[in-house]
Parts: C-alpha cells; sequence; structure tokens
C-alpha cells in the first residue's frame, strides 16, 4: 500500500511552526472536573494549577512575546471553569501585555462543558480575550444525560441548555462551537434533536456545530460504548450534516462538519505545546497518562526544558513525509529511544 506524503501547502505549515513567530498554548488550569463522562479518559489525578506554575506561565508568555506574531491560546481541563480565576489571571496578563503590541494576532478559546458558563462569566471572560468555546452535547436530555453525568451522578442537560440560552439571549461577542457528539445509541434521536439545534441556535452566527462520532479513547468504559462503525461514518455524517447545514438562502448559517482527514494534529506541531496543571510539559491531550507524552518541564523562570528524544516521535510526520502521522501522531507512536532531532533552546 503506498503512503500517503505531505502536500507543498503542509510543508509550508511546517515552516511556520518552526519559526520563533508563533506559539499555541494549550494550558490546563485544573484537570479536576465536576463531569463523569461514560468516555472519558482521563483519572482526575492532578488537581489545580499551584500559584507557582501559574506565575511560570506568565513568565513564560513574557519571554516570548516580543518576539511573536501570533499567541494562540487553548484553555482545556478537566474542567477548566473550576479553575475560573486561574484562567482569568493568566488571560489578564496576555490581555495587559498584547495590549502595547497592536501587530500580535492573540487568539482564546477553551474546551468547557459548559455547566458553569453562564453569560455572566462568557461576558467577563470576553473581556479578557477568550473569545471561542466548544462545548459538547450527546443529542436530547434523555440521552445526553445518560452519558454526561455530573460528579454527583446527576445530569447536566438542562443546565447547560440553559446556559446555551442565556447566552444567545446576550449581547456577548463570543464564538460557540456545539460539539454534537454520536453514538450507536444516540443516532436515532439526533434528527429531530438536530433540527431543535438548527431552529433555537443556528439562526444565531454566534453559534455553530461540529459533529464528531465518539471514539474509544481508552477509558475505563470503552467496553461498554457503542461506536458508530467506521463502514458507517461518512453515510450517517451526510445524511446529519444535511439537517443543519446552511441553505441557499443562506439562513440559518453556522455550520461546522467534521475536519477532514487531511487536519493537522496540534499535536504534530513544534510550536504547540501542552502545560499541564503540574508544569509538566506534553504535546497531546489525550494521550495526558500516557509517559511518552511528558517531554519536559516549564522552569519557574519561564524557561521550557524539552527532552528532545521524547520531542522527536511527535513530529517525525513532517520529517518521513508520512501524512497519518501528521493526522495524528500518537497513533503508531515509535516506543524506542531516538537520537535528538532538534536542539530546543530554553528561552
Amino acid at each position: 500500500m503506498t503512503r500517503a506524503t505531505l502536500s507543498p501547502p503542509l510543508g509550508r505549515l511546517l515552516t511556520t511552526s518552526l519559526s520563533n513567530r508563533r506559539l499555541h498554548l494549550i494550558l490546563l488550569p485544573t484537570e479536576k472536573c465536576n463531569f463523569r463522562c461514560t468516555y472519558c479518559y482521563e483519572d482526575f489525578a492532578v488537581g489545580r494549577m499551584p500559584a507557582s506554575v501559574v506565575e511560570s506561565v506568565k513568565r513564560l508568555i513574557d519571554r516570548r512575546l516580543d518576539e511573536l506574531r501570533s499567541l494562540d491560546v487553548s484553555w482545556f481541563g478537566g474542567e477548566p471553569l473550576l479553575a475560573l480565576p486561574v484562567v482569568e489571571e493568566v488571560s489578564a496578563h496576555i490581555a495587559r501585555r498584547a495590549a502595547a503590541r497592536p501587530d500580535l494576532s492573540c487568539t482564546a478559546e477553551m474546551t468547557t462543558n459548559g455547566y458553569t458558563l453562564d453569560a455572566a462569566t462568557a461576558e467577563r471572560l470576553a473581556s479578557l480575550g477568550v473569545g471561542r468555546y466548544q462545548i459538547s452535547l450527546d443529542g436530547p436530555q434523555e440521552m445526553h444525560d445518560r452519558s454526561r453525568v455530573r460528579a454527583d451522578g446527576k445530569g447536566s442537560f438542562a443546565r447547560i441548555w440553559k446556559n446555551l440560552l442565556d447566552i444567545r439571549e446576550s449581547a456577548v461577542q463570543v464564538n460557540v462551537t456545539l460539539r454534537i457528539h454520536l453514538t450507536a445509541a444516540n443516532l436515532v434521536s439526533m434528527p429531530d434533536f438536530l433540527g431543535e439545534i438548527r431552529e433555537t441556535f443556528l439562526r444565531d452566527s454566534r453559534f455553530s456545530v461540529r459533529l464528531k462520532p465518539v471514539e474509544h479513547l481508552g477509558g475505563p468504559n470503552d467496553q461498554h460504548i457503542g461506536i458508530v462503525p467506521e463502514e458507517d461514518r461518512s453515510r450517517v455524517l451526510a445524511e446529519l450534516t444535511a439537517l443543519v447545514s446552511t441553505d441557499e438562502s443562506g439562513d440559518p448559517k453556522g455550520f461546522g462538519s467534521l475536519p477532514s482527514q487531511a487536519e493537522v494534529c496540534y499535536a504534530s506541531l513544534p510550536d504547540s505545546l501542552v502545560i499541564r496543571a503540574d508544569g509538566s510539559v506534553g504535546k497531546c491531550t489525550v494521550a495526558l497518562t500516557d509517559p511518552a507524552n511528558t517531554i519536559g518541564r516549564l522552569q519557574p523562570d519561564g524557561t521550557l526544558s524539552i527532552d528532545n528524544t521524547r520531542l522527536r516521535p511527535w513530529l517525525r510526520g513532517w520529517f518521513t513525509q508520512d501524512r497519518e502521522a501528521v493526522v495524528c501522531p500518537y497513533q503508531g507512536m515509535p516506543r524506542h529511544t531516538q537520537p535528538p532531532l532538534l536542539q530546543i533552546t530554553s528561552r
């Protein structure tokens, strides 16, 4: 079988990522969560980011900011809003520093379960530069509350839906992607649910939809989660896309489909780093418990200590011209020791 190789545009993306002009930080202000979703792969072993690591994150940004043309921050967890003061402190620091750099492209987004994202919180974070959110829904309330379960065993749909409606009724300038999870069990309810999503939210240009089949990602309940069979996914996605996509008149707006398989994973980009709540540095938010994911540590002064032998496997697709290793470097990750590929200088 012929291996798919990289196209010239992807080669140009690598060149951009290897420069010191762009930095993508995925920050985990806490790795605790108020949900216990049935398909979750996280172990919640690490708690809230301590003040010492928060200071180190700010110093890292200070060290890098003058040379940057683009700073992109993604808040992840756990549930990042459980550590809202950390998000606010770092975001406010970035906003203050970026104010003196009108030429700097600075964006911030958050993956949140939406349970505590009311309109007032969204407004506060928007003032600090957090402008995009991804919030997951698993279908109508009956289906959603079976899988996106709170830590106390209760359902979460009603509160999330209310928050979304409050954001819709507010004037807050944010973009909300509704990530609709697809499983074998909830497919039958999806046509009606997506119709409701379309009429309730997609007439507002701030809202969009992303359809995402649930995967087996190593969680303790993997064997009990019925995923959409691989051979059926293209058909299922095409049929469901038609229910929420923009019509010829342009109303409603805002459908975002499943990314193509040619999409580059952030974990394969040299300028993208995960800063965990304990200050360790990784590449992937799915492989949090895999030792191969820990490539270094953020130091108290804001410098990065990176082990190049651990970094090399994440970047291998660019140098072997293997498209699959760029789309998902974690799949097929070589486990033997590699010699250093790049000399990463701590700054």
